[in-house]
């Protein structure tokens, strides 16, 4: 090797162990077989050396970049990374025109872009004549969901492919990829190394920056403990974005183990949720609109609870307050639930819609003028408590409009007994009889 190479050659052992370790081929990826087996859509593609325009949709440290670098080798195009953090039209006019001038020649081109979902709509529509006339295989990157952030026109002329978070496993893998790289073990406890594990939380790169500082403590250094490896790495902030896909993701998976009967699941995202930092206030927002919808009669006491947790957190604020949120969460979780209200009401509007303007029936009218007396408003009107059996029968919708049903109690809960005397009222409607309900004769 001359001198002056020298000059320039990069020190394998000062790039970072996350570069060192990153897969020669396809075969090296972990954790994405699902993509990238010879039957998955990405195996299916190399074994026919044709790929087409593609989004990776992955969390962090998943391996989106390097799957678009080896695909491009694998299949023989020219690899173009690009940001779309720190480019612009200008860049990409750059990459298309010498991607046109390579197809001239027979050569395609992949270009990489990662975080495109940071390209703003026009900078996606200047994609499009590109990909449709195959000067380049977009792959794009991102670790938002792609029907929020990418245009409808971009993505109809792209496969969506989902990258998975690394599982344990995988992780696992890294790390003995690493110890055989240092020609050494980790200095960790088996409770310090699971702790490793779960600190990753499924992102391989920030995992084998976690292994880079732990092999470089010295030689002969006493196996790190939980407590020592919390101190040496500072825990990792989940990854939680409060104004994208996760926190959607978590309000629905708290929401549906409550609607589930699953009060385990749903502390556990709830707690997911602050740890990450939810606004608890919002969370009980969320729970008041459950007890209404979900939970409605069956458990009349479901909306006092949410009610009553959201005020309690008002006055305590976190972390006290947040137990209150907890307890809801429990109660709710464990009340029997009935969206037959919810239900009940959409018909109501829908037939509230069709009906138009429809004039309530006369008796049920107020007559405070003499005028209105004489046309009949509230005449005949029966004052329903101050019957004998406090039930009248009367019809109170438009004259004309065939009596619907609405609400449909279900049997859960106290919304059963609701259903009895909702049946036991039809029944007297149609023999035009007073009787009062058994539960209610002395």
């Amino acid at each position: 090797m001359s001198e002056q190479s020298s000059l320039f050659e990069v020190d394998d052992g000062a790039r970072p162990l996350a570069d060192r370790l990153r897969p020669a081929a396809l075969e090296e990826v972990v954790g994405q077989d699902h993509l990238l087996a010879p039957e998955a859509p990405l195996g299916l593609m190399v074994a026919q050396g044709r790929l087409v325009s593609t989004i990776l949709w992955g969390p962090p440290g998943c391996g989106k970049t390097t799957v678009a670098r080896l695909l491009a080798e694998r299949t023989g195009l020219v690899f173009e990374p690009l940001s779309a953090t720190f480019s612009g039209v200008a860049d990409l006019r750059k990459v298309f025109d010498a991607a046109r001038r390579r197809r001239e020649v027979g050569q395609g081109t992949l270009l990489f872009v990662d975080e495109i979902h940071r390209f703003n709509r026009a900078q996606q529509d200047a994609f499009l004549p590109h990909v449709e006339d195959g000067t380049i295989v977009l792959v794009g990157a991102t670790t938002e969901n792609p029907s929020f952030e990418l245009n409808g026109a971009l993505l109809s002329r792209c496969q969506v492919l989902v990258l998975r978070r690394l599982d344990d496993a995988a992780l696992r893998k890294l790390i003995a990829r690493a110890e055989a790289l240092a020609g050494r073990s980790i200095p960790l406890t088996e409770d310090a190394s699971e702790m490793l594990i779960a600190m990753a939380d499924g992102d391989g790169r920030y995992l084998l920056n976690l292994v880079e500082q732990l092999l470089a403590l010295p030689d002969g250094t006493e196996p790190v403990g939980v407590t020592r490896l919390a101190e040496l790495m500072q825990r990792r902030a989940p990854q939680y974005d409060k104004s994208q896909e996760g926190h959607y993701n978590l309000i629905s998976a708290l929401h549906k183990s409550m609607r589930g009967s699953d009060p385990d699941a749903a502390l556990y995202w709830l707690a997911r949720m602050l740890d990450g930092g939810e606004d608890p206030l919002y969370i009980a927002r969320r729970l008041v609109r459950f007890a209404t919808e979900d939970v409605a009669i069956a458990d009349p006491r479901a909306l006092d609870q949410a009610l009553a947790a959201w005020d309690v957190y008002e006055r305590l604020g976190s972390p006290e307050g947040e137990l209150a949120i907890a307890q809801a969460v429990v109660y709710l979780a464990t009340a029997p639930k009935s969206i037959a209200v919810y239900r009940g009401f959409g018909r109501a509007r829908k037939a509230a819609k069709e009906s138009g303007s429809l004039m309530p029936p006369a008796h049920i009218l107020n007559a405070p003028t003499r005028l209105m007396k004489e046309l009949g408003y509230g005449e005949g009107y029966a004052y329903d408590p101050d019957t004998e059996t406090g039930f009248s029968g009367q019809d109170y919708f438009p004259e004309g409009m065939e009596r619907p049903t609405f609400y449909e109690p279900t049997g859960n809960g106290y919304e059963r007994m609701v259903g009895e005397r909702m049946r036991w009222w039809e029944a007297r409607r149609r023999e035009g009889s007073a009787r009062p309900f058994p539960s209610d004769e002395k």
